[in-house]
């Protein structure tokens, strides 16, 4: 493995009834087929809460105020080529409807039910962990 650590933020949108959004990631990317939170990479010099602000408008058509985010967990997660470090921020709060922009399927899923979606390895501790906690 080399000593690559590449840093992603997601998010776990809620709903009223304290669901949980997940995308499927699209045909063509890699892992695709694979339920996980919303979410992307950092470009330079941004802030995690900013990126993953432009992302959810990027991804999904919605506008999420950075102070509206609150840091929840992170994941931890070796792959071959890199390692993966990705901070889980919640939201209750945006403006705009959800509209997927990349032909990703979502879903609104029960956190019990969490593990019911085949997910990229490095998101299953967040799915346990928020099923523990709401």
């Amino acid at each position: 493995m080399t000593g690559r650590v590449l840093l992603v933020v997601a998010a776990a949108l809620f709903d009223s009834q304290g669901r949980v959004l997940l995308a499927q990631r699209p045909p063509g990317k890699s892992l695709a087929g694979l339920w996980e939170f919303p979410g992307g990479k950092l470009e330079p010099g941004e802030t995690p809460e900013a990126a993953l602000a432009r992302e959810l408008e990027e991804e999904l058509s919605i506008t999420v105020n950075e102070s509206q985010l609150r840091p929840m967990t992170f994941a931890s997660f070796a792959y071959p080529d890199f390692h993966l470090l990705m901070p889980l921020y919640g939201c209750e709060t945006w403006t705009g409807d959800i509209r997927p922009r990349e032909g990703q399927a979502i879903a609104w899923v029960e956190t019990s039910r969490l593990r019911d979606y085949p997910a990229p390895p490095a998101d299953l501790p967040l799915f346990d962990w928020l099923a523990c906690r709401r």
